[in-house]
């Protein structure tokens, strides 16, 4: 009893600052699906990442929060609707609500032959951009949750290796534990610049931030 206690205390007080979150109400205003859209409009107005005529790839995208970011700033008057300018490819494991000029894979990123309709999709262009908030269900146990952690960003970085061009960009969501320091350290072998960065829009109690890699060394 105790225990259901302490979870309904939990659950109500993470309701409580879910309906009273600034980022919720103008997600709600602006028509976001969620607040994770102000995130990355963040990471792109600290490193001007997204420009119209790109070719962006977006993993870990339901419920589509990215997405819609990234196709308002690639179209020509920022619209949430009509044309777009650039080619956007979006990906998740989990179905995702239909965003009109997003090319959308379902299915899981660590499966070769997910893995190959996404690189068929690129269809050998370019890829000017890579964002991805993808992370595993966590477990508690702090080493197994950092392997899966790691190894969904190692993902990110290798698809991003054979496909951005070479002054493109990723951007990864990481936490802070075990996996963080290997992981900068690999960030930094690979990009010629990189910098952490946790949008104010990221809540103070989460141990996520954001890597950025920009320009991949030779």
């Amino acid at each position: 009893m105790k225990v259901r206690t302490q979870s309904k205390k939990v659950n109500k007080a993470w309701l409580n600052d879910h309906v009273n979150d600034p980022y919720v109400k103008l997600a709600a205003k602006e028509g976001y699906r969620a607040r994770a859209a102000y995130k990355l409009k963040e990471i792109d107005e600290a490193f001007g990442l997204v420009r119209p005529g790109q070719v962006v790839v977006d993993l870990g995208s339901t419920p589509g929060a990215w997405s819609q970011y990234l196709r308002r700033r690639m179209a020509p008057v920022g619209a949430a609707q009509g044309a777009l300018d650039g080619t956007l490819i979006a990906l998740d494991i989990l179905p995702m609500e239909p965003i009109e000029g997003v090319v959308f894979l379902q299915g899981d990123f660590r499966e070769p032959e997910v893995l190959a309709q996404l690189e068929a999709a690129v269809a050998g262009r370019p890829v000017d951009l890579v964002v991805s908030d993808m992370a595993p269900n966590l477990s508690g146990i702090e080493s197994a949750d950092a392997a899966r952690v790691e190894n969904l960003v190692e993902l990110a970085l290798d698809f991003a290796l054979h496909h951005l061009r070479p002054e493109g960009a990723l951007v990864t969501k990481v936490f802070h534990g075990a996996a963080y320091d290997p992981l900068v350290r690999l960030f930094k072998a690979t990009f010629k610049v990189v910098k952490p960065h946790k949008p104010k829009s990221s809540r103070d109690r989460s141990s996520e931030t954001f890597l950025v890699g920009i320009g991949l060394k030779s």
